[in-house]
């Protein structure tokens, strides 16, 4: 027969379980009390279950991480979740003020460089002169 895997293990411990609940009934009265007698003392011998410490945050629910700005938490565990907002907030702000600045300085060269170049006045009412600010602008 062709079994998977799976199924020859599954096989292989019924096997082994009918064959050792077979000898466990032929084994003599004086070999259980030992056994029984061996299993006693090593359930003695076994350590003691010690409640083990745990860390967890008080009122932790789904989508909340244990902070909220209720209830008598210390003054840092608030700072600890405002301080790296605001940092972000203050960092996101710092890049769009630099870009803008930059936009800004991109547009006065192209400016200086339309006024300072020698261009007839009838060259800013061509039609063709936007595609010139195009060129100026790569």
């Amino acid at each position: 027969m062709n079994y998977s895997r799976e199924a020859q293990d599954l096989d292989f411990a019924y096997k082994v379980r009918h064959a050792l609940n077979e000898s466990a009934e032929k084994i003599p009265a004086p070999a259980l009390d030992k056994l029984a007698n061996a299993r006693k003392i090593a359930m003695s011998r076994k350590k003691q279950a010690s409640p083990s410490a745990v860390f967890a945050f008080g009122g932790v629910l789904a989508g909340n991480a244990g902070f909220s700005f209720q209830g008598p938490q210390s003054w840092l565990s608030k700072l600890g979740v405002i301080l790296p907002l605001l940092v972000l907030v203050m960092g996101l702000t710092g890049i769009y003020e630099y870009e803008q600045q930059r936009r800004i300085s991109d547009l006065a060269e192209i400016d200086a460089a339309v006024l300072v170049d020698e261009l007839p006045p009838d060259a800013y009412l061509d039609t063709g002169f936007s595609a010139y600010l195009n060129k100026a602008e790569e």
